[in-house]
C-alpha cells in the first residue's frame, strides 16, 4: 500500500504538536485541510489513526505511522544535507531515565540538527519500543539486537546501593545481614526495576521482598535516599558528590552493580543516525565502565 506523503506529514504534525490547529499553522495550510488529509489517510488504512483531545493522541497504529513519517523526514534530510528549526527531522528513541539523568544530554547536545522524542522506559525493556516499531533506537540493557536492528556495547553504567549515615544506624546496626535487608524499607524506580533485587540476590544469595516505596525519578530516588526514606541502588554519577561528602554511604563498598547497556538502532536508519551513533559512543566511554564486573 502506498501512502501519501503530505497525509503522513498532517499525521506527524498534528501529533507532534497535539492539535489540528498547531499543525496547520506549522505547515501553512488551513485546519480543514489538515483534517481532510487526515480523514483520507484514515479512510486509506481503514483505521482511526488519532483520538480527539487535548493533546490529540495516536491510536497504536497512528503511532507507527507517524514515526515512519519522520522516519522518512530524517532520511530526505540526511540525503539533501539540510535542515533549519521548523524542518529539522524529529528521532523518536527509548532511554531508560538513568540514563538520561547521567551521560545521554551532552551526546544529544552534539546533533543540533534533530530534534528528540524520548520515551522512558527501564534498561530491561526498553528495546521492546523497538520490536513494536514505536521508536527508531535505543539504550537497552539486551545485547541481543531486536529485528532489523544494529546493536553496540557501550559500557556499563555503575550502581551503589546507597543510604543516608542515619538510615544505616537505624537499620543495620548489627550488620547489612539479611534479616536486617528483609525488613529495611527501599526505594524501588516502578514495577519493572529489578536492580535492588539483583543487588540483594548477589549479596545474599536469596530473593528477598523487602518493603518498598516507588519513586519513578532519578533524581527523587537520590533525594530519598538522602533524606533516610529508604536503600537504594543509586547511579555512580548521580551520588558520587554525596558519597564524598558523607550525605549517602554505600551498603557494601565491595559490591556496586555494573548494568551493561547497548545502543540499538533501526537497521535502515543506521546511516542517517551515524553522527547520533558516535556522539553517543563517545559520550559512553566517558561515563560508563568500560569493563563489566
Amino acid at each position: 500500500m502506498q501512502l501519501d506523503s503530505a497525509q503522513l506529514t498532517a499525521l506527524a504534525y498534528i501529533l507532534r504538536l497535539g492539535s489540528f490547529d498547531a499543525a496547520s499553522a506549522a505547515l501553512g495550510v488551513t485546519p480543514s485541510a489538515i483534517s481532510q488529509r487526515l480523514k483520507s489517510l484514515e479512510d486509506r488504512v481503514g483505521a482511526t489513526l488519532v483520538l480527539r483531545g487535548q493533546p490529540c493522541t495516536p491510536t497504536p497504529l497512528g503511532q507507527r505511522l507517524a514515526k515512519h513519517a519522520e522516519d522518512v523526514a530524517l532520511l530526505e534530510a540526511q540525503a539533501l544535507g539540510a535542515s533549519d528549526s521548523v524542518t529539522a527531522p524529529r528521532l523518536r528513541l527509548a532511554v531508560p531515565a538513568d540514563v538520561l539523568a547521567t551521560w545521554l544530554i551532552p551526546a544529544l547536545a552534539q546533533i543540533p540538527d534533530m530534534l528528540f522524542d524520548l520515551v522512558i522506559d527501564d534498561q530491561d525493556t526498553s528495546a521492546d519500543w523497538l520490536r513494536r516499531g514505536e521508536v527508531s533506537a535505543a539504550v537497552t540493557g539486551q545485547a541481543r539486537a531486536a529485528p532489523g536492528c544494529n546493536v553496540l556495547a557501550l559500557g556499563a553504567l555503575r550502581y551503589h546501593a546507597t543510604a543516608s549515615p542515619a538510615y544505616v544506624r537505624d537499620w543495620f546496626a548489627d550488620g547489612v545481614t539479611p534479616a536486617a535487608l528483609a525488613r529495611a524499607p527501599m526505594l524501588t524506580f516502578d514495577r519493572k526495576d529489578q536492580l535492588q533485587g539483583r543487588w540483594l540476590l548477589q549479596k545474599t544469595g536469596q530473593r528477598l521482598t523487602p518493603p518498598s516505596h516507588h519513586l519513578p525519578s532519578s533524581h527523587g530516588f537520590v533525594a530519598a535516599a538522602r533524606e533516610g526514606l529508604g536503600w537504594g541502588m543509586n547511579p555512580a554519577p548521580l551520588v558520587a558528590d554525596d558519597m564524598k561528602k558523607g550525605r549517602l554511604v554505600s551498603l557494601d563498598e565491595a559490591l556496586p552493580l555494573d548494568v551493561p547497556l547497548y545502543w540499538q538502532v533501526a537497521r535502515i536508519m543506521a546511516p542517517a543516525l551515524a553522527p547520533l551513533t558516535a556522539a553517543i559512543r563517545a559520550a559512553a566511554r566517558e561515563a560508563l565502565v568500560q569493563e563489566t564486573r
